[in-house]
């Protein structure tokens, strides 16, 4: 990410509200398929609200964002949570910024991540997951962002997924969070 990037992000962690704090629905509703325990990673996690829900549950989290002051916001929100995660700096944007694993969990929502997929691959333990929410080309009917380039064509996650991992869950639609979501839940063999 640029400079730019980073200043933006760190401009809308300043703000008041900070985004939400409850991890997304489209998630929660994959619960069933997540770990309740060993190393997870949330990346582009920004303020932590998934890495916090998911600590709740029994992770031992890590999040990794551009974003100085996001990554300050997480670690706050995780301490009034009753919760503790680690953070890391890092430009996502770069094939190697995934940071070293083994994780027994990868999660990724609302970024997209089609330039990490091999390095994830590499960075989860054997029989670790890696879960993806991104929204599709098809959200471009009900919303002008984000734009066509950060959003997967309907149908790619999956053709990308199946050459480096067993899928468990895949579902493209419209979620609880109002966006035209691709929906993976897959696992390193």
């Amino acid at each position: 990410m640029s400079l730019a990037d980073r200043e933006k992000w760190d401009a809308k962690y300043h703000e008041a509200s900070a985004g939400p704090s409850t991890p997304s629905a489209a998630l929660v509703e994959l619960a069933d398929w997540l770990p309740q325990s060993g190393r997870g990673l949330d990346l582009a996690g920004g303020a932590g609200r998934h890495a916090i829900w998911l600590a709740k549950r029994g992770l031992t989290m890590t999040v990794a964002d551009i974003s100085p002051v996001g990554l300050k916001l997480a670690r706050q929100r995780a301490a009034v949570a009753g919760v503790s995660l680690s953070t890391v700096r890092c430009d996502l944007d770069s094939e190697q910024a995934v940071p070293e694993g083994p994780w027994d969990l990868i999660v990724v929502v609302c970024f997209q991540c089609r330039h990490l997929l091999t390095r994830m691959r590499a960075e989860l333990a054997p029989g670790g997951r890696l879960v993806i929410v991104q929204p599709t080309v098809t959200n471009l009917t009900r919303h002008s962002r984000p734009s066509a380039q950060y959003l997967f064509k309907d149908g790619e996650l999956r053709r990308l997924a199946e050459s480096l991992f067993h899928v468990l869950h895949y579902h493209e639609g419209w979620s609880a969070d109002d966006r035209h979501d691709a929906v993976l839940v897959a696992e390193k063999r």
